[in-house]
């Protein structure tokens, strides 16, 4: 247990190293024009190394479904139903204050819901029904409404909506009736990460969006502005989001706290905060862990001379990779599958081809000896046969066409991220399908056709010929392959889909 609280001890001093390095950054890049400002550690949270031994946050509480990791706090998962939300532990105590919270927001269908909440109140509003915080709240809540209640087609959007704890959220209206400012921007699954910065001054509240189309930090683009707000004096920060019968993966990798102080009022220092005794605790915990971590590489790189000065690759698969390896494997299969058809869709066309030549040969040198009705009969059909071969050999044909098609629709849909490239190639394999069967409906009906209904069709005896070929017995040939030709298909669709199962 001691060791437990000396290792998060540890990871608080540090984060708290970190942020204050971030806030003394943040001072000294803020020019003399505008306001004062200063990070607030204790207000904010970024990774890495963002949980402690015990699963907390420093300085934040969570609650509901929120998951804290190393590196973001997933607010809620793609799961229905789903509430969650972190706070900071204590009250602010500055008038003026800036957030950037940087955040994604993604799910696997085209409409999201319910969105993601940005608050700052008088009370911490743990859980509850607006976007899984709690109602007649006394502040201001920035919500981010991926679900269109009302069914005016203006979500996602963000509107703020400010509130003296007597008010009640207007759920079925998304708070257009209430909302103070308004902006219609879509932050579901983009690229990058979406930030937005929210700024209090001067009793002027002002939200601007950086979309998450390009990796520029600062690219922000204004969304809502409102003035002669009147906020708390000091209150809580906190992030909250909601699922409903649809579900997104809510995910906040950032929340940094600037206050901000008019030019020409004294800026307190940073140091002046923290006790002496603190600090030289946290700096001599802190040395010691970084000499244990030195004695730690130095007795892993004696343990492995081999690996030395070179980066240690992870051994573990991410979610995205996997998925793209499958992705790979399985167009993979289906181009080596497509390949294969494709041979053997030619073997049936040569040996079509080679049918026809011989059929045609042997009709027109009978043709030659009969005479009479018998001879008139025999060119029919020569006719019928050749006029049935031609048809069969453009249906091969139009088969062939269709499955080279689909093998380059699969050669060019080997990017990661095509999924309108496999929904094609089952598209394809379907047309391909139903042209088999209207090509064996086709067959049918002709030699349904060309068989008289009173007599059945002998074959002539020819003595240069030890047999004979006729045509039932050759549509009945080319109907077999058909028909073995479909169950293939089918079998091996039926083995595609069951593999999809296991991506």
């Amino acid at each position: 247990m001691a060791t437990r609280e000396r290792r998060g001890g540890l990871a608080a001093a540090v984060v708290a190293g970190v942020l204050l390095a971030l806030g003394r950054a943040a001072v000294a890049a803020e020019g003399s024009a505008g306001p004062h400002r200063r990070f607030e550690y204790k207000y904010s949270f970024k990774g890495p190394h963002l949980v402690q031994a015990d699963g907390t946050v420093p300085f934040w509480a969570h609650t509901g479904n929120a998951i804290p990791s190393a590196d973001q706090i997933r607010i809620t998962t793609s799961l229905k139903s789903q509430k969650g939300s972190v706070w900071t532990k204590n009250k602010s105590i500055f008038e003026y204050w800036e957030v950037e919270v940087t955040f994604r927001v993604t799910g696997r269908g085209r409409i999201g819901a319910d969105g993601l909440a940005i608050w700052f109140t008088e009370e911490q509003g743990m859980e509850g029904p607006v976007f899984g915080a709690a109602d007649r709240w006394n502040g201001v809540g920035i919500f981010f409404d991926s679900f269109d209640n009302d069914g005016k087609k203006n979500n996602p959007g963000v509107v703020v909506v400010g509130n003296d704890g007597k008010l009640q959220y207007d759920h079925q209206n998304d708070g257009s009736t209430q909302a103070l400012a308004s902006c219609q921007r879509d932050f579901r699954n983009k690229p990058y990460p979406v930030r937005a910065k929210i700024t209090y001054y001067q009793k002027t509240l002002t939200v601007l969006i950086n979309n998450g189309f390009t990796p520029d930090k600062e690219d922000y683009e204004f969304c809502a502005k409102v003035e002669d707000m009147v906020l708390p004096s000091q209150g809580y920060f906190g992030i909250s989001a909601a699922t409903g019968g649809l579900a997104d993966d809510h995910d906040v990798l950032s929340f940094l706290t600037f206050q901000l102080t008019e030019p020409g009022k004294e800026v307190p220092t940073l140091d002046a905060e923290i006790p002496e005794k603190d600090k030289e605790k946290y700096q001599e915990e802190f040395e010691h862990f970084q000499q244990e971590l030195d004695k730690k590489k130095e007795e892993f790189q004696k343990e492995h001379p081999d690996v030395q000065g070179q980066p240690a690759d992870d051994p573990f698969e991410t979610v995205s990779d996997r998925e793209l390896r499958q992705i790979f494997e399985g167009q993979n299969r289906i181009h080596l599958e497509i390949k294969q058809l494709n041979r053997q869709l030619d073997m049936i066309l040569d040996e079509q081809r080679r049918y026809v030549s011989v059929v045609t040969e042997e009709i027109a040198k009978r043709g030659s000896a009969v005479s009479g009705q018998q001879g008139q009969v025999s060119q029919q059909e020569i006719d019928t046969v050749v006029k049935t071969q031609e048809e069969v050999i453009k249906q091969v044909n139009e088969m062939k066409n269709a499955m080279a098609d689909t093998l380059r629709l699969i050669s060019g849909a080997q990017h990661p991220g095509s999924a309108a490239g496999v929904y094609e190639t089952t598209q394809h394999f379907n047309d391909i399908k139903e042209h088999l069967h209207v090509v064996k409906r086709d067959i049918e009906q002709l030699v349904q056709r060309n068989m008289p209904s009173n007599e059945k069709p002998k074959c002539p005896d020819l003595p240069p010929f030890p047999s004979c070929l006729s045509t039932v017995h050759f549509f009945i040939f080319v109907a077999v392959q058909t028909v073995l030709f479909i169950a293939y298909i089918m079998y091996r669709s039926q083995q595609e889909a069951a593999a999809k199962k296991f991506f």
